[in-house]
């Protein structure tokens, strides 16, 4: 039995979208990337969002809209994928690393609260696995800091604070407070890549309310000026009658989302509820099916939470590195794909680099050496599990 880590789930329908746009003649940002972002904020509970070509353009636009750039701090997690901490690098500002709590995936609060500085503009927390992140308190750790920030940005100064921008790539439809968690940070950023809940092949977005007595719908522009070169109008808008001038306002970026990838967006959105469902059973099945054994799962819900269900973590229980490994390879000599999530930044070479050592991050460390990620996609089917856990938990003696 072959068992992929995490295929796409791609239907008639969204192939049917994908059709009417490529026979509309309109392929590039258009009606239809319009369209989801306006669905795509109802679903969040968020005034706007704007959609880009990846979760990495929607944090680096976002540190960019906030003014953040050389002399300036921004803090993430040390167990993390890189984008959360390169995108501050694009910008020109210092990356600060924080280790995550003993035993948890998730940033240390009192260690990063006291990595808040007068430099420090934002923080980007991780939605780990969908998980979200502890919003309640990293505000409480960013208040306690609150006199040493120092705004320097329009932005900035309206939204009084250190920004919380999350690196929500993962949490498309979890639930925070009772509430969509993206109404939880001031910017929530989505990947909307191949391997996640919802996919455009390649994409992403952001999603944000007013910021003070900025609107959501001028932060929006802003947005569109960063992701289109800082070209006054769009493609769509220069094709309207004695509309084709258009000026240059600054040397920007281009980010744009397609409007061939928003249609698989907006077929994936119309099924998404069902395809959170199908992973709220698959996790259901597997803590089942592993239940009294080594293989320890994250918590996927909770006191007013509930996650996206995006990947299953475990943590096999007194494994070291060398059989964490071992079982992985196992596993592929039975079809079965497993992964990692994930090495910490600072063992990689581009932040060592920068000046991390992982024996500063001990809690990243042990976490990371015994971690393993079972597949969870809408195409796993029920024997798919009961296979894969059996093979993992005689592996595993």
């Amino acid at each position: 039995m072959k068992i992929p880590f995490s295929p796409p789930d791609i239907s008639e329908r969204e192939i049917e979208l994908v059709n009417e746009v490529l026979r509309s003649g309109w392929i590039t940002t258009g009606p239809k990337t319009k369209q989801l972002e306006a669905l795509l904020a109802d679903f969040c509970g968020t005034e706007e969002v704007a959609c880009l070509n990846s979760a990495t353009a929607a944090m680096e636009l976002t540190l960019r809209a906030l003014g953040i750039g050389e002399g300036d701090e921004v803090i993430t997690s040390a167990y993390t994928y890189t984008a959360s901490a390169s995108v501050i690098a694009h910008v020109g500002a210092k990356v600060v690393l924080v280790d995550t709590a003993p035993g948890s995936y998730f940033m240390d609060i009192e260690q990063l609260a006291a990595a808040i500085s007068q430099r420090t503009k934002a923080i980007i927390p991780v939605d780990i696995a969908g998980v979200p992140a502890d919003y309640y308190a990293i505000r409480a750790a960013i208040d306690l800091r609150a006199s040493a920030f120092k705004p320097n940005s329009d932005l900035q100064k309206d939204l009084g604070r250190v920004a919380i921008i999350a690196d929500a790539a993962h949490s498309l439809g979890a639930i925070y407070d009772r509430k969509p968690a993206a109404m939880a940070a001031d910017f929530s950023c989505f990947s909307f890549h191949a391997v996640k809940n919802l996919t455009t092949a390649e994409g992403g977005a952001v999603a944000f309310d007013d910021i003070g007595d900025i609107p959501a719908s001028e932060i929006y522009e802003r947005f569109m000026l960063l992701s289109l070169h800082g070209q006054s109008k769009d493609a769509l808008a220069k094709t309207r009658l004695g509309a084709w001038e258009y000026d240059i306002l600054y040397p920007a970026y281009k980010c744009n989302m397609m409007d061939i990838t928003a249609a698989i967006g907006i077929g994936q959105l119309e099924r998404y509820p069902a395809l959170l469902a199908r992973r709220y059973e698959l996790v259901k099945n597997y803590n089942r099916l592993f239940a009294s054994s080594r293989v320890k799962p994250l918590a996927h819900s909770g006191e007013g939470w509930v996650s996206s269900h995006h990947l299953y973590l475990t943590q096999i229980e007194g494994s070291l590195l060398e059989e964490r490994n071992a079982v992985i390879e196992a596993l592929a000599a039975k079809g079965i794909s497993a992964n990692v999530h994930y090495k910490p930044l600072p063992m990689m070479t581009a932040y060592r680099r920068l000046g991390f050592d992982i024996a500063d991050f001990p809690n990243s460390y042990n976490m990371y050496k015994s971690e393993l990620t079972l597949p969870l996609h809408t195409l796993l089917t029920d024997e798919q599990q009961e296979y894969l856990a059996a093979e993992l938990l005689a592996i595993l003696g």
